[in-house]
This record gives structure tokens, sequence and C-alpha cells, in this order.
């Protein structure tokens, strides 16, 4: 009998594990990826008890590539920024999703019309958040400044030096810096990457930029941004916007946030090419990317990719978050610079040494 009963139990978890579902989903951690296991593997989870490994990973295609090319993939969904999807999707290391089994926001709309256009453009990935960089200005510090009556609120302001004197500081990189030079000069933002592919608009780009040379402080890390608005080291700094939400939500920190002008883009879930569980991948996206899921990011001040999740935000919080601004922005071509990011960091450098 009891070996009977042995061998029943061997069977019936041999086919347990057969059939058990389980999934490697990879994510860039911190505090973003806590946000993630908290709305979206944690109650997928609770809901179909598959079995998720949840890694972290520093962006980039090295690895999806070495695990297709290989032949050993072990990871089932990434999330993938933007500039490394279009790169990812053409050379064949993702699978093409069916957006057809999106299921209809909470509120009955279907996906096609509650997702933004942006999140559903690229033919591999589901759009799971924005997130863009903006300028923030300290209010203590502009009280005590001649332009304290005039609060700074377009990308203009931003290199207006006689009406806001004082340091600006910006990431030591070409990407935003140009837009944000087009923009401030009075290129309309249908036309920035245009003009910015011409030799005479990356020279107009410069020479606006030359216009606040004197009273820029660079920086590389995002974390020194909020610092730089704390201490008074600069009166305006460029910023993730997370970063200054998190000051003003989490520190209490006198700090507002300047939404014209601001350069935004998306990340997305994606299937890797040759994933051994690619219907529990696409079924866990479906999930997450659904109108509740998608607005837990608010944690962290992402916009949800869906119109039907501004339902699940206060106002209060609504207006922090890049999917409320989209109309006063500028969305980031990954394109243009895949194309034109090699010459122009060269000539950033060189503009650097002048």
């Amino acid at each position: 009998m009891k070996k009977l009963l042995f061998l029943f139990s061997l069977v019936f978890f041999s086919l347990n594990s057969f059939t058990e579902k389980k999934l490697t989903i990879v994510s860039f951690g911190g505090a973003y990826g806590d946000a993630q296991k908290k709305h979206m593997v944690d109650p997928y989870v609770k809901k179909t008890n598959t079995r998720i490994v949840f890694e972290s990973y520093s962006g980039g295609i090295a690895e999806i590539k070495a695990q297709v090319y290989s032949g050993n993939v072990l990871w089932d969904v990434v999330d993938i920024e933007t500039v490394d999807l279009e790169r990812a999707c053409s050379e064949g290391l993702l699978e093409v999703f069916p957006f057809n089994q999106l299921p209809n926001g909470e509120d009955g709309v279907a996906a096609n019309d509650d997702f933004f256009p942006d999140a559903l453009s690229n033919e591999c990935a589901v759009g799971n958040m924005y997130w863009t960089i903006l300028y923030a200005y300290n209010e203590k510090t502009l009280i005590n400044n001649s332009a304290d009556k005039y609060k700074p609120s377009t990308i203009a302001d931003f290199f207006d030096e006689k009406k806001y004197p004082g340091k600006r500081a910006l990431r030591k990189r070409p990407q935003v810096n140009l837009e944000w030079a087009l923009l401030a000069d009075g290129v309309p933002v249908a036309d920035v990457y245009t003009v910015l592919s011409t030799d005479e608009g990356q020279k107009r780009a410069f020479n606006k930029l030359d216009s606040i040379k004197n009273s820029l402080i660079w920086f590389d890390s995002w974390s020194q941004a909020p610092q730089l608005l704390n201490d008074g080291g600069a009166i305006m700094v460029q910023s993730a916007n997370g970063r200054i939400y998190s000051a003003i939500k989490k520190d209490s920190k006198p700090f507002v946030m300047v939404w014209d002008g601001h350069v935004y883009d998306l990340d997305g879930w994606a299937i890797v090419k040759g994933s051994k569980n690619k219907e529990s991948a696409i079924d866990f996206i479906n999930f997450s990317t659904g109108t509740i899921p998608l607005s837990g990011m608010q944690d962290v001040a992402y916009g949800p990719t869906r119109k039907s999740a501004s339902s699940y935000l206060s106002d209060a919080v609504k207006n922090q978050l890049p999917s409320s601004h989209l109309k006063v922005g500028l969305k980031a071509s990954s394109d243009f610079w895949s194309d034109y990011g090699e010459s122009l960091g060269e000539k950033f450098n060189e503009w650097l040494l002048k």
C-alpha cells in the first residue's frame, strides 16, 4: 500500500511539474522594479500560480542577442527601452506581439483605442510606461531671485539669463540638450529632428547652447540633479521626472517641474525570440499592461500607457506624470539618435572643450 501511494505521489508530482507555468522576466531593478513586482508580477503570480524568476539587467541588447544567437534562450519577457527596441526588433531578436489579444480597458474600450498610439507603434513590444526628461526649479531659490514674479514656465525660460540669472545644470550629453536648444530657439516640435539632421540646424542648436554656456553646470548622474537644486548649486536643473517627483513627495522639497518642451519616451514589454514559454509570456504582458497594473506605476512617477488608467489616479498625482503632458512635449526619436548619435557626440565633446 505504501509503495502504491509513493508511486501515485511521484506521478502526481511529475505531472504537476510538467504542467507548471514558469517565466523569467527581466527589468531594471530599483524602485522601478519594485513597483513592477508589486503591481504586475505578484498579482499575476497570485492569479495564475505561475512560477516567476524576476531578474535585473542594465539595458542594451547584448545579452538578448547572445541568447538568441546561441539558441540558449533563458529570458522570456524583457522590459526594453525604445532606443534598444527598434534595433532588437529589426534584427529579429524579439517575437512579434499579437496585439489583437490585448484585453479591453477596465472601462470596456478596445485596447487599440485605449492605448496611446506610441505604446503600440513597434510590432515587437507593448509600451508599459512613459518617462521623461524635464527641468525643475526650487521655489525657495527663486524667492530670493529677481525673477520671483515670473516663475519659469517654458523651455525658453531655461535659456533666459536676463530674466533668470544664475546657474543651470544639464546632463553632459548631446541628447535632449540639442533638442531643447532648438525648441527654445523657436523650432516647432514637429520639426525638431528634421532641423537637427542638417548642418545648419546643428549649428543653430550649438549657438543657442553657447548663449548660456558660461552659466552651465554639467553632471553625469540623475541623482545629482535634485542635489544641485536643493543646495543652491543651480537655480534650474534638467532631470528625469521621477527624481524630482520623489524629492517632492518623499522629502517635501519645494521643487516645481516645468513640462513645456519635456522630451519623453517609453519602455515596453517584449518577448525574446525563441522563448520556450511564449504563450505564458503573452499572457503575462496582456495582464501587466491592463488598466489597473499600469496605474500602479504612479508609485514611481511614470505615466500609464492606457488612457483608462487615469481613472485610477488622483488629480494631484496625475498632474505629475508624463502621460498628462504629452501635448507640450517632444517624443524622443531613437531612429534619429541611431543615425546621428555618434557624429553629434563628437561635435558635442568638441563644443565642450571650446
